[in-house]
């Protein structure tokens, strides 16, 4: 609910579709196949790199072509604002240090990596806040309490792999082996002084974390300028190479070409989601949760049966679980009506109330669609199995419900207007006539499409430099530039990924027949 913003029937059906969608693939117990359509990419299931990539890349994309602007609206200082930016982490010292001991004892659980405890410390960081309307708008305390949790997460992960030689995250899982290999045994021994035990050694490895930290501020310092120039590049020129950054970073994950599929369709419904002001957060927190989730459910059912629901310690988290729930909901709503008899007794004329008629919109429309694709999931769900089907079902039924819920406020509610807080600077928007606004949507759409048919036809080696240069041509740059950043952004992909990674990209459709004709 954290994650929700003002809307937390949203959000809480934003987080079931997460982990609806952590099903997708083969039951790690049984082995049957759950929504995988029959395709052999989905056995492993969704990455989260491609749906994060689809989730966020894609709409700010969008949003930057519709613009037609450069992505910082203001001109950067010398420093880039840095020396605020170490003024506002001391004056938010206290949830630095917070998020940073929630990230650090959420690391030691195996699973929860810095992605969790990313989304984890945002939450903490909104919920503790008396003015939660100013996140989302550029609060900086929405960077902080992230970045503080996503920095002691090496040292939190540390502790289980030196202890007791359980990796928590793939990072450590590298350490161990690079350990094993080296004739280190990661056990009790680590912990204890020599010459019984390697302290020395386990001291060393947390001053190395230290001395790294120090090292990449000192880094990020240097070439602080430099970065924060490139928010000042005009949109026309940066779009072409983030549209080939973000293909590039969903295929390198797995070197499969259906993650790029993936982006697409994800960055579509992040798009939707965005516009239609559903929260996507929990959609990604309910992804990576969803696989630890499904794992202490089959457990707890296989150990105790339902009677694990009436133990002490799960009654109490349960309680924890609603009063999260339900008190926010009853403070906004007793906010409302605050605000709305302060409204009433301010107007001079009685009016009165309308009644509450039937509107079928684009939101209730969304959330209509919400409603079948959870309805045909459970349905297919009940061939799965009891242990493969226990899962879906558990989270997919209140998911439900709570989706239909929505529909209904969808249907007779009222649209909220966006809260501001008295005396914020707010930014005047940039008006655009809806003529412009819908033909530079579909222009840009149309070439995320383009960019993807082109790597699917001639490959990634002739799609990058071609598409770039199509785009910059079509966007009426100068010669001088389009030659210049195409050159420069086909070398660095190149020198990179090609030489230097040796990720073996698939040839495209066009050149496997070509070749196969001769």
């Amino acid at each position: 609910t954290w994650l929700s913003g003002e809307d937390i029937l949203k959000g809480m059906v934003s987080g079931g579709i997460g982990l609806m969608l952590a099903t997708i693939g083969l039951d790690p117990i049984s082995g049957i196949q759950r929504y995988t359509f029959g395709h052999l990419f989905l056995w492993d299931g969704i990455g989260l790199v491609p749906i994060t990539i689809g989730f966020y890349a894609i709409p700010e994309t969008i949003e930057l072509a519709v613009l037609g602007t450069s992505i910082a609206k203001q001109e950067v200082g010398d420093l880039g604002g840095v020396m605020q930016g170490i003024k506002d982490t001391f004056r938010h010292w206290w949830l630095v240090i917070r998020c940073s001991a929630l990230g650090t004892f959420t690391a030691i659980i195996p699973g929860m990596g810095a992605a969790t405890t990313q989304w984890l410390a945002y939450a903490h960081a909104v919920q503790s806040s008396p003015d939660k309307e100013r996140f989302g708008k550029g609060d900086v305390r929405g960077v902080l309490g992230p970045g503080a949790a996503n920095n002691s997460t090496l040292g939190g992960s540390m502790i289980t792999t030196i202890a007791f030689g359980v990796p928590a995250s793939v990072t450590m899982a590298i350490l161990l082996g690079a350990s094993i290999i080296q004739g280190i045994v990661p056990g009790p021994d680590m912990l204890l002084p020599p010459p019984k035990g390697k302290l020395d050694l386990t001291y060393s490895f947390v001053w190395v974390i230290i001395l790294s930290n120090m090292i990449t501020v000192a880094v990020c310092f240097l070439f602080l300028k430099p970065l924060a120039k490139v928010t000042q590049v005009r949109g026309s020129i940066i779009i072409p190479l983030i549209l080939i950054l973000i293909y590039l970073g969903a295929f390198a994950e797995k070197n499969a070409f259906e993650d790029m599929i993936v982006v697409l369709f994800f960055g579509a419904l992040g798009w939707v989601m965005e516009k239609m002001e559903w929260p996507r957060p929990p959609v990604l927190l309910g992804l990576v949760l969803g696989p630890l989730a499904e794992n202490r459910l089959f457990l707890s059912t296989d150990n105790y049966g339902l009677a694990w629901t009436s133990r002490p310690g799960v009654l109490a988290i349960f309680a924890f679980t609603l009063a999260g729930i339900f008190y926010p909901m009853i403070k906004n709503r007793r906010e409302a009506r605050r605000a709305a008899a302060s409204e009433t007794s301010s107007r001079t004329t009685e009016e009165a109330p309308a009644g509450r008629a039937l509107h079928f919109g684009p939101q209730a429309l969304f959330a209509l669609i919400v409603i079948v694709v959870l309805a045909v999931a459970l349905w297919q769900s009940r061939n799965f199995g009891f242990r493969a089907g226990l899962f879906p079902w558990v989270i997919g039924t209140p998911t439900l419900l709570l989706a239909l819920g929505q529909l209904v406020r969808d249907l007779y509610g009222k649209k909220k207007k966006p809260a501001s807080m008295p005396g914020e600077p707010t930014e005047a928007p940039i008006e655009l006539e809806p003529a412009v606004v819908r033909r530079r949507t579909i222009s840009i759409i149309l070439w995320i499409i383009g960019f993807f048919v082109a790597i699917w036809l001639v490959g990634f080696s002739y799609a990058v430099p071609l598409t770039i240069l199509l785009y910059l041509i079509l966007a009426g740059e100068s010669w001088r530039v389009t030659v210049a950043v195409t050159f420069f952004s086909w070398l660095f992909y190149w020198s990179l990924f090609e030489k230097m990674l040796n990720v073996p990209f698939t040839e495209g459709l066009l050149i496997t027949l070509i070749k196969g004709g001769q």
